[in-house]
């Protein structure tokens, strides 16, 4: 089975959906997916990834089914360095990276911040409803490798986000997302993939061939969005800094979040 995890396009966070450029993103996606036999189509609640998914879904005359574990994986922690909460993955990198655990996949979510923002919770949620969805289509998880029950050559899709996507790959590989969301940036439209290998009959692994794909904005001489990186030298101007006060992007992703945990 092949799996295709999608990032949502350039967005616009004050209304949860897609800026103009976005939009140039998403059709372009659609041009390079309507091309796949995708068998079915799964996308986050929120508006953004909906409004990604939805040039090829028209394209293709079909439907996706909408699941709330796919959208934002936003708890809210109390990060050391700054007053209120923060989505879990925003971390400046000399405070977290002190600490062993995060870099640990079976460990990452055993400190005090992340035990009092009730992180575990949520990821459990997620993977357990990740596993069922792939269960669904033939691969049952067992330990760390998943049972092929009814192997096949199926391609799914699912349109989410950058946090909610690095949560399903380090739960299909065995890394701690703490590494992922620090150490990888898929820009948005973006397509991960995986593919099912069998070496011994019934037991199958999700191997990645590769990851934050965007060969078909490229195709089209469309620049990558900037969403999800921060700046390359601080002095760079029109670049996201670690700057909350006059930051928009943080102000308004923490306001679109939704989700089964409180954020009190």
């Amino acid at each position: 089975m092949k799996l295709l995890i999608i990032r949502h396009g350039d967005p616009d966070y004050a209304v949860d959906s897609l800026t103009e450029k976005g939009r140039r993103e998403a059709l372009l996606l659609s041009e390079r997916l309507s091309k796949l036999d995708i068998r079915a189509f799964y996308v986050s609640t929120l508006g953004r990834a909906k409004d990604t998914a939805g040039p090829t879904l028209e394209k293709l005359g079909r439907e996706a089914v909408e699941c709330e574990w796919l959208r934002e994986f936003a708890p809210r922690i109390k990060r050391p360095d700054k007053e209120g909460k923060s989505i879990v993955w925003d971390w400046l990198p000399q405070d977290w990276t002190r600490q062993e655990n995060f870099y640990r996949y079976d460990r990452w979510t055993e400190s005090d911040v992340l035990r009092a923002g009730r992180v575990q919770e949520e990821y459990d949620w997620v993977t357990t409803e990740f596993d069922r969805l792939l269960a669904s289509h033939g691969y049952v998880r067992e330990g760390h490798f998943y049972r092929a029950v009814q192997p096949n050559n199926d391609t799914i899709a699912l349109f989410c986000h950058f946090g909610s996507g690095c949560v399903l790959t380090g739960h299909l590989l065995g890394i701690s997302p703490m590494v992922l969301w620090h150490g990888f940036c898929a820009a948005p439209s973006s397509v991960t993939s995986f593919v099912t290998e069998e070496r011994r009959e019934g037991i199958a692994v999700f191997r990645m061939s590769s990851y934050g794909d965007i060969s078909h904005l490229y195709a089209h001489d469309e620049p990558p969005a900037f969403a999800a990186r921060f700046c390359e030298c601080y002095h760079n101007e029109g670049e996201r800094r670690d700057d909350y006060p006059s930051d928009p992007w943080h102000r308004r992703d923490m306001n679109q979040q939704s989700g089964s945990l409180s954020d009190s």
